[in-house]
């Protein structure tokens, strides 16, 4: 029941129940709390726009710690007084270069080092490692490249809000516009440095439109569930202030590299605490509503709902954070550095929604839910049972048929995930990687597909001792798929450069670096070489990819684990049950199975995607198990409370009717705001996107509104073992809800 106007007399009744000191202390609190609040968003709201400042989006955010392309990495830096990042231009005409052609490129090259950034007083020569030279022609004539080389250190660093990286490849797209192609010639700037500007871009202003989606999809949904123009505003304002307070410690840690955050990351992190805060929103407000029809000070209310509340809150919130912290086993680094940072992003949400919002809730009142203003009318739970509203009904059916219930829903859910198998995350190329098409991926296939051998520019570095030198590149040489073989040259005239004892191999190779055949290329290269010895070490970009997909293969024996049993120990701490924890745990993974198969079936023949991530299963797995065993939380924290006066039955309906509404739009709202990473381009963040949102619909309308209430029902209180209830009820402990347990058939009370 609820009506547009607020009685006198409630107010009155409220002010009249607290002394004059109270009232003063509460607002004094209130107040405090408040101005605390927007502190933050003064100092930290300004951070959330300058994360993107502090990403790392290079393959070091990448690579395993303990791989072996890691290590060469750093060995071959002896090799090179300044780490190399390299744009590659490619020009070409499919009709023949002419001799003005080459004199017009060349002239552009001589130009570059000149060419002014966007930011004031920056030019693109201020970061070589030293000016390009010559251009490099193609075999068929039709096309010339240059290799412009980047200090990767300087090129990686923040200038006035951008990178020059990113800086130079705009630079030189936007020369070369308008010289070379106005001239006729097709004009590519590509390579990893490239290819990494076109990423900067992908992200760029990730921090407007993501969040911008997000809030506008969560106010709609949020005014179709309150039915209020204020609490939609209120809720969001939370979130908002729950990113404040994560950008203003994410921040100082990535800027002093105590953090990795890359494009990726920075999204998530957006999209995680807008979700998290509104599902926690969403549960207190609901419980403070609840309240408000029992209690006429908007005091006790919320003393009643922060209580009844901030267990199954703060509980979900630690599982979360536990499951995202178990991250930082991973091997690779933009998987370790999600971990604190989605973390901590929870940690804001918790704050915000467990202190700013019901400040503000006590600020407005009741005057919060208009034009639906909640009074005193004494509207039981029980109620709803059976006879009003949908999840009533819901909750009536699960009564009637249990088994029918729980026995579909898995058969179902395992027809599902018998297709988890069909699910491709082997890997992709760079060029499936963009949903759109951009220039560095059109360059390097121009380059490598049609003038220059794939492996150009990204060879295979090979770290050998220098007396196994020429043994090391003959059998590297003979290595299918290897285009050309040079063992790195000094200063002398061509003699080896020996640091240490060792010798620094290029390995040229026929595909490009990202490419299946490449990688098999490394493959069998590492095999072949560690006969020569363990001392000689196999890296470059393609063994680099072939690290991440090892490590990925291995962060998910390791990490998936992890995170089960953490949210066992959660649950089982929680509900004081241990089979209760496990039927919640089982029903999330056979869940998770069940998405990760219908997402194969979607993305193998619905949108025809070439593949997925291979880091993709373990950050599905992290969200929608520990995101989604939230559900679980909200409904059986509230059945078991409501199983200690009523009894495990009659409770598990009880509580299914009451919380079936806000647990659902908490799932609608968190399926939302994740689908808000389709605007960004990129492939893998359009899949993480789809396998959240259905994941987290399939949780709510399905594991946690039919198959967890279904089993609880079916077993009884013996769910609750060890603890007190564990007791079967007779009936003639069921009185209180006599009527509702004979409505939906439970009548005959706890076995």
């Amino acid at each position: 029941m609820a009506r547009t106007d607020l009685r006198p007399e409630q107010g009155s009744a409220e002010r009249a129940g607290l002394s004059r000191r109270q009232r003063i202390l509460r607002s004094v609190v209130v107040a405090l709390v408040l101005v605390g609040f927007l502190a933050v968003a003064g100092v930290g709201g300004p951070l959330v726009g300058r994360l993107s400042e502090v990403q790392k989006n290079d393959n070091a955010s990448f690579l395993p710690a303990s791989a072996e392309s890691t290590e060469v990495s750093q060995l071959a830096r002896s090799f090179a007084p300044v780490e190399a990042l390299p744009y590659f231009l490619v020009v070409e005409r499919p009709s023949g270069l002419t001799p003005a052609d080459r004199q017009a490129v060349q002239d552009f090259v001589q130009r570059i080092p000149t060419l002014p950034f966007a930011v004031d007083d920056h030019r693109l020569g201020q970061y070589f490692v030293a000016p390009p030279g010559q251009a490099i022609p193609s075999a068929d004539g039709e096309a010339l490249m240059v290799p412009v080389l980047l200090d990767a250190d300087k090129a990686s660093k923040a200038v006035a809000g951008t990178t020059p990286l990113y800086e130079g490849a705009q630079a030189m797209r936007t020369a070369a516009q308008k010289t070379l192609e106005a001239d006729g010639l097709k004009v590519y700037v590509t390579g990893p440095a490239g290819i990494l500007a076109d990423f900067v871009d992908a992200f760029s202003g990730i921090d407007g439109i993501l969040l911008l989606v997000a809030l506008i999809v969560v106010f709609v949904i949020l005014l179709i569930v309150y039915r209020s123009p204020i609490l939609p505003v209120t809720v969001l304002l939370s979130a908002m202030l729950g990113l404040s307070l994560a950008a203003l410690v994410v921040f100082p840690l990535a800027k002093h590299g105590a953090l990795d955050v890359n494009g990726q990351t920075q999204g998530i992190l957006f999209i995680l605490v807008v979700g998290a805060t509104t599902d926690y929103a969403l549960l207190l407000v609901a419980r403070y509503r609840e309240e408000l029809h029992d209690h006429q000070s908007k005091w006790t209310a919320m003393r009643a709902a922060w209580r009844a509340a901030v267990e199954p809150i703060v509980a979900s919130g630690s599982t979360v954070i536990l499951g995202l912290l178990c991250l930082l086993l991973s091997d690779l680094g933009s998987t370790r550095g999600l971990g604190p940072v989605g973390a901590l992003g929870i940690a804001g949400a918790l704050l915000s929604a467990l202190l700013f919002l019901p400040a503000v809730l006590m600020l407005f009142g009741r005057r919060i839910f208009w034009p639906l203003i909640p009074h005193v009318d004494h509207v039981h739970s029980e109620d709803s049972v059976g006879r009003r509203g949908i999840w009533g009904r819901v909750a009536g059916m699960v009564g009637r048929h249990p088994r029918r219930t729980w026995v579909t829903t898995l058969v179902v859910l395992l027809i599902c995930g018998a297709f988890v198998p069909t699910f491709r995350a082997s890997g992709t190329t760079q060029a499936e990687l963009f949903r759109n098409p951009v220039e560095s991926v059109t360059g390097e296939h121009v380059m490598a597909e049609h003038h220059f051998p794939g492996g150009s520019g990204t060879p295979v570095e090979i770290i050998a001792p220098a007396d196994q030198a020429d043994q090391v590149a003959s059998i590297a040489k003979q290595v299918d798929g290897v285009e050309d073989v040079s063992v790195s040259g000094g200063n002398d005239g061509g003699s080896p450069k020996v640091v240490d004892g060792r010798v620094l191999v290029d390995a040229t190779l026929q595909s490009g670096s990202d490419s299946q055949a490449s990688i098999d290329a490394v493959k069998q290269m590492r095999t072949q070489l560690d006969a020569v010895g363990t001392d000689v070490l196999v890296g470059g970009d393609t063994a680099a990819n072939l690290d991440v997909r090892d490590a990925s293969k291995r962060d998910l024996r390791v990490i998936i684990p992890a995170i089960l049993a953490v949210i066992l120990v959660v649950l089982m701490l929680l509900l004081r049950s241990v089979l209760a924890a496990i039927l919640l745990v089982v029903a999330n993974v056979v869940s998770f199975a069940a998405t990760i198969g219908v997402s194969a079936l979607v993305f193998n023949h619905l949108f025809d995607y070439p593949g997925a991530d291979p880091g993709l299963p373990l950050y599905a797995f992290v969200f929608l198990v520990a995101l989604g065993i939230d559900y679980s939380i909200f409904l059986m924290t509230r059945v078991r409370e409501e199983s200690g006066h009523r009894g495990t039955r009659p409770g598990v309906l009880v509580g299914l009717a009451v919380t079936g509404g806000v647990i659902t739009s908490a799932g609608v709202v968190l399926a939302a705001t994740f689908s808000a990473l389709s605007v960004i381009p990129i492939l893998f963040l359009l899949q993480i996107a789809f396998l959240v949102a259905f994941g987290v619909l399939l949780d709510t309308l399905v594991v946690r509104s039919l198959l967890v209430p279904a089993v609880v029902h079916e077993v009884g209180s013996v769910i609750w073992w060890p603890s007190r209830l564990d007791r079967p009820k007779g009936r003639h402990e069921m009185g209180a809800v006599g009527r509702t347990a004979a409505t939906v058939g439970a009548t005959e009370g706890e076995r």
